[in-house]
């Protein structure tokens, strides 16, 4: 049976719809990120303890004392985690996305409950919604809206879509037909019928489907943090791609408090605004008396509480730092320029771009970084959302990339050559010395090569080369996973003496931490060693010439690469940069040299 060619279909539709619709994403782009920036800004003016105070009154008027207390405690955890930004911005994509899929399926689902044909048309279209894999909405998010908030709102919104329209549907159809008729044999018009009957007997059900359109969005933001959307999500996407137990940890406990305070809330709010639900929970109350755990203020005591707190907040200036201007000095020449950073989790990455990072900010820039897989950052760098990046491995392993967004690029040139591609065992496998040696063996290393990222050049190159090459193609399945799991399983391994082969390149530290072997390549599967890249968006030299100027000139030794890798290395994660400050604190005039400013000493020009 022929082939169906439903992906190039797709495909071909989707890059019809960014040739010919890219005005009317731009304009979705452009509200979404102005909603976006406007809840975040929000979140973040006051002090995170203000806030975290505002947050737990609400939680003692719709549940009462305990829940108070209990929500205060959770967002001082998150704040003492030093991840309250990140949980804001987190939840500010949350509360957008889930006010964007409301606008959409509280209408759908009226519609659906009062048109069985519409229901019909909807359904299978929901079932696509609530099926689809999670990921493959970032696809055509990504081409649509490039990287960033509005890409991961709108890949959020659209998984989140489902239940609140299914509910609404449901909620409105359970309404008793007798209620209904008795409303219209009185007279009144469907549209006070809809307003007045079936959507108060409905909101129960309605709000059990935003819970869950809530739910299913904080379930998205970890899948939405691979294209930039930062937040909670950002950060477990880093622990993962550098194995990060301990952050990652951290990260979901911060996800953790925010679902379960949301899911609270708004179980809560149910109840506040359904006739039904203050009806029950009046009884309850009286039924076992009011204690001070269960007491709940009424809400004009809840408002001025938190008017309270505002305005203390507001005498002890707790709303951010006030503005002031700061005096300009030699060394100012970005003068609070922003630059945005990408860069994959390899260790030669992570380190150039917190050096660069560190670099631009002595010289009065503002840095941004943020962690992309290969694909997603060539993506945001053809499109102009991301300035530069300085992990590009040319003209082997970033190949593809290279030759798909080449033309919207600008080579900056390398700063770092030669480098190898190669699998690796370790030293006490005697008899494999090269990749020949692989063929028959594939039992002793359990048929298995232990890979990195799939996105990666070299992965491509080695399934689709160097395997054929050697004939180990059949007898050996290549590990996807990340570089931080494969180091992972190659200190395992290594400690307990047992066979491994994995893939590595040079440079990189893990040589000087184990004694391990690179497998000769007598065939050149591999090709000519690469050189190591900095690739930035068109025109970014000439908007920045300082910055090219420096870029262009940048170059590492084999020594300073791999000393700064270990610094970082040793340092741990989110320190980053703390570790690059200490590297050049013990090797004075680098930063001078790799970033010059005019009017400096020779001898600080010279140094290093």
């Amino acid at each position: 049976m022929p082939r169906l060619p439903l992906g190039d279909w797709a495909d071909s539709g989707v890059q019809w719809l960014v040739t010919h619709m890219g005005w009317l994403f731009d304009a979705v782009k452009a509200v979404v990120e102005g909603m976006y920036d406007g809840v975040n800004a929000v979140l973040t003016a006051p002090e995170p303890l203000l806030l975290a105070g505002i947050l737990a009154v609400l939680a003692w008027w719709l549940r009462g004392l305990v829940a108070g207390v209990l929500a205060f405690g959770g967002f001082v955890l998150v704040d003492s985690l030093d991840l309250w930004e990140r949980a804001m911005s987190t939840l500010a994509l949350v509360l957008v996305a889930t006010l964007i899929a409301l606008v959409l399926s509280v209408p759908l689902g009226i519609w659906a409950a009062r048109s069985r044909t519409v229901s019909a048309a909807l359904r299978p279209v929901l079932d696509l919604l609530q099926t689809m894999p999670s990921m493959v909405l970032l696809i055509p998010a990504i081409l649509f809206f490039g990287l960033g908030t509005a890409a991961g709102v709108i890949a959020t919104l659209i998984f989140a879509l489902a239940p609140g329209v299914r509910m609404t549907e449901l909620g409105i159809r359970q309404v008793d037909a007798e209620l209904v008729e008795a409303a219209e044999a009185f007279g009144t018009t469907r549209r006070d019928t809809l307003l007045r009957v079936q959507l108060p007997l409905a909101l129960p059900t309605i709000m059990a489907g935003i819970n869950q359109v809530i739910m299913l969005s904080l379930s998205m933001v970890v899948i939405a943090g691979m294209v930039g959307t930062g937040g909670l999500g950002g950060a477990v996407n880093e622990a993962i791609g550098q194995l990060d137990i301990g952050f990652g940890f951290e990260a979901g406990v911060g996800i953790v408090v925010l679902a379960i305070y949301l899911d609270r809330i708004t179980g809560a709010l149910g109840a506040q605004i359904s006739p039904l639900g203050r009806r029950a929970s009046a009884k309850a109350r009286a039924a076992s008396g009011v204690t001070v755990w269960s007491h709940r203020p009424r809400p004009v005591v809840a408002v001025a509480g938190v008017a309270v707190l505002a305005l203390v907040a507001g005498g002890l200036g707790v709303f951010g730092p006030s503005s002031g201007t700061a005096e300009a000095s030699a060394t100012d020449i970005g003068r609070g320029k922003e630059i945005k950073l990408g860069y994959i989790p390899w260790d030669e990455g992570i380190a150039s771009t917190f050096l660069w990072k560190e670099l631009l900010e002595r010289r009065g820039f503002e840095v941004s970084t943020t962690q992309y897989a290969a694909g997603p950052l060539y993506t945001g760098l053809a499109t102009g959302q991301i300035d530069f990046q300085t992990d590009s491995w040319l003209p082997t392993t970033h190949a593809e990339y290279w030759k798909k967004y080449g033309k919207q690029l600008d080579d900056l040139g390398s700063w770092y050559s030669p480098t190898s591609l190669e699998l690796t065992v370790p030293a006490y496998m005697k008899d494999v010395n090269s990749l020949a040696d692989l063929k028959g063996k594939s039992s002793a290393f359990k048929g298995k090569i232990v890979g990195i990222e799939p996105s990666a050049g070299m992965m491509g190159l080695l399934k689709d080369k160097v395997l054929g090459a050697y004939g180990l193609k059949g007898s050996y399945d290549v590990v996807d996973g990340s570089t931080p799991a494969m180091l992972a399983e190659l200190k395992r391994a290594y400690a307990k003496k047992e066979p491994i082969v994995v893939t590595l390149w040079s440079p990189h530290w893990a040589y000087s931490d184990y004694k391990l072997k690179k497998l000769k390549d007598p065939k050149g599967a591999w090709g000519k060693g690469d050189s190591v890249h900095t690739l930035s968006r068109k025109g970014f030299a000439s908007d920045n010439p300082e910055v090219g100027a420096w870029l262009k000139d940048f170059s590492m030794t084999e020594k300073q690469l791999t000393g700064l890798e270990s610094q970082i290395s040793k340092a741990g994660k989110g320190k980053e940069q703390d570790a690059v400050r200490a590297w050049l604190d013990r090797n004075p005039g680098l930063a001078d040299k790799w970033a010059p400013v005019a009017g400096q000493g020779d001898e600080d020009q010279a140094a290093g």
